[in-house]
Parts: C-alpha cells; sequence; structure tokens
C-alpha cells in the first residue's frame, strides 16, 4: 500500500493552471519533460513524471529563484485540492503548519519534520528517496509555500527567521526579498526557520464548519494509506482511487487484491460490512471531500466519484445528507467567499 501510493502522487489542476496565468504552456512543460500531452489532464503521476515536469518547469522558467516565486504567489486559492484546502482554512498558523506536516503525506516523495523551540519553529523538508534527483525548484516551492500559507491565512506579510537549501537556488536577492531574511545555499539540509510569536496568528480564513467535514475525511484516508489497514479500508481505498475510471466492481477489487471474489466477501462479512455498504461510504465521503473544493463544478465531483448521471448522483446525495449538492456546499463552505474577500484586501 505505501509503495504504490508512493508511486501514484496527486499532480493538482491548480498547478497548470498556475502556469496559464505565468504564461508558460501546459504542453511546453510536457514536452520539455518528454511526457506525452495526456499527462496534463492525469490526475495521478509516479515519480518520475512528478520530478520531470517541475525540472521542466524550472527549465522554461529561466532562473529557479524567480520561477519558485512566481508560481507560489499567483496560484489561485480556489484551486487548492482538499488536503491544503484544510491548511488555508486552519485556527491559526500553527494549526495549519502541523496540518501541513500531517498531510504532506497524501503527496510524497517529500515529507516534512516540524520542530519549536523557545523562539523559533523550524520546518525541514526530506527526501524519501534520496537516490531519485530533486529539482531544487520543487524544494524551493515546497518551503515558499508554506510561508505564504502564513501570509494568506493571517493577512499579514509574515517574514522566515532563516531559510537553508541544500543546492543552489538561483537569484539569491530575489529569494531574501521574498522571504525577508538571508538565504543560505549548498547547506546540509533543506530548512524553513520561522518565528515562534507567528505561530499564535489567527487564521482570517479560519472556517470551522468546512475543517469538520475535511478533517475526518482526510484522516480516514491517510489511516487507509498507513499500516496494516483492514480489509475494509484497504477496499475503499481502492475504490476510491477508481471511481474517475468507472464504477469499479466487486471483481475488479478482488483483482486487484489478488484474491477470489468469495474470499473477499467472505472477510468483508468478518469485518461486520460488504461490499456495497463500503462502496456507498467511499461515494459519501469522496463526494462530501470533492463539494468543499471550489475548483469543482458539480457535474466533476458527480463524475469524479462514478456517476455518468448527474441525476443519479442527486438522487444519491440527497439520500446521504438530506439536501441538494448545490445547497450542501453553499450551506458547508459559506465562509470561503467571505476569506477570499478580505484577502483580496491584503
Amino acid at each position: 500500500m505505501t509503495t504504490h501510493s508512493f508511486d501514484r502522487i496527486k499532480m493538482p489542476q491548480g498547478f497548470w493552471e498556475g502556469l496559464h496565468q505565468l504564461g508558460i504552456a501546459p504542453h511546453d512543460v510536457a514536452r520539455k519533460a518528454g511526457l506525452p500531452l495526456t499527462v496534463i489532464f492525469e490526475q495521478t503521476v509516479n515519480t518520475a513524471q512528478y520530478y520531470a515536469i517541475w525540472q521542466a518547469y524550472s527549465d522554461l522558467a529561466g532562473d529557479i529563484a524567480q520561477g519558485m516565486i512566481k508560481l507560489a504567489t499567483i496560484y489561485d486559492v480556489t484551486k487548492y485540492p482538499p488536503p491544503i484546502m484544510a491548511t488555508y482554512h486552519a485556527r491559526d498558523y500553527r494549526d495549519a503548519l502541523q496540518r501541513m506536516v500531517r498531510y504532506k503525506q497524501f503527496c510524497p516523495p517529500e515529507s516534512l519534520r516540524m520542530l519549536e523551540s523557545d523562539e523559533e519553529c523550524m520546518i525541514e523538508l526530506e527526501l524519501l528517496d534520496a537516490n531519485q534527483f530533486c529539482p531544487p525548484l520543487l524544494v524551493g516551492i515546497t518551503l515558499a509555500f508554506l510561508l505564504e500559507l502564513g501570509r494568506r491565512g493571517t493577512g499579514r506579510h509574515l517574514t522566515a527567521s532563516a531559510v537553508e537549501f541544500s543546492q543552489p537556488m538561483g537569484d539569491v536577492q530575489a529569494l531574501e526579498a521574498y522571504f525577508g531574511c538571508g538565504i543560505r545555499t549548498n547547506a546540509d539540509r533543506n530548512r524553513l526557520t520561522l518565528h515562534l510569536k507567528d505561530l499564535d496568528c489567527p487564521f482570517i480564513t479560519y472556517n470551522k464548519e468546512l475543517l469538520e467535514i475535511l478533517t475526518p475525511a482526510l484522516d480516514r484516508t491517510l489511516h487507509e494509506q498507513q499500516g496494516n489497514p483492514s480489509i475494509s479500508d484497504t477496499v475503499k481505498w481502492i475504490l476510491k482511487r477508481n471511481f474517475s475510471g468507472g464504477r469499479p466492481d466487486v471483481q475488479t477489487v478482488a483483482n486487484e487484491l489478488g484474491m477470489s471474489e468469495r474470499t473477499l466477501q467472505r472477510r468483508l462479512t468478518d469485518e461486520s460490512t460488504s461490499f456495497n455498504h463500503l462502496l456507498t461510504q467511499a461515494k459519501h465521503e469522496q463526494a462530501c471531500m470533492y463539494l468543499a473544493d471550489l475548483s469543482l463544478d458539480i457535474k466533476e465531483v458527480a463524475f469524479l466519484v462514478g456517476y455518468e448521471d448527474q441525476n443519479s448522483f442527486y438522487r444519491a446525495f440527497r439520500a446521504w445528507e438530506g439536501d441538494t449538492p448545490a445547497k450542501w456546499r453553499s450551506e458547508h463552505v459559506v465562509a470561503h467567499d467571505h476569506a477570499e474577500d478580505r484577502l483580496k484586501s491584503y
């Protein structure tokens, strides 16, 4: 499970839209990376493809630092995927960073480690596979986004205390202006150091209702991808991963697990559940998660949870929540537009 998810990395659609805003055509990035143009529409890529895409963007952007800063600052918050959305709507900067460290596990091949001292908070980026070359721009934008998250969430121009990179990062002066501190390159680590006092700053984007939706769903999905999950967790994980390709049936899931349909059904019965019950749960959980992502319209949500017919999705969702998807979204994501208005003045 861990190995498989490590090699299927989610590529946010907002990345490609950000390239458009910077005047870089996604198909140029795909060609530069030596990948088929269809990669632009893929929801997931493997590690080699992921690195190739970022290196291609870095090459087309020219200077590493400038490419990093431009993409970090132009990225539309409404395009954030659910794990990042949960950090953006956190209670305060500390809560957001803690969520980011936790939910970064959804998007290897990097991991984050956070440590607080008396006056500082240090966040280190570690590569899970040291044998593969990670583009410096990807490392840089990961650390830049941690600071950008605090700026957008608090509405204040926060600065870092120190930033260290293990590789050259291009225009150091531009990086110092962006981070607001000295930059050290060719260091023995990749680390962002923040002022501890800033972590207590409340987020003007805080959305308690949205977090009550996203947090349980994200935590369940994370649990399913870690350790030794139950057969029920494994089945739900496979279902969620295959929804957009059609309606996965019990035989398809059994084949992926390397067991017969009869064996799968028996093991699910042993855990006091059934395939159809898990299928309904998985659709419900994914639907709520996707509806919390305002970059997706309801037709797309219906497709992503395996419904070709939008009316069938509406009927199913009403049975789950007692309301239409549109009304549910407006009631549960109500604070989002207000937060956006407040950010526009920043």
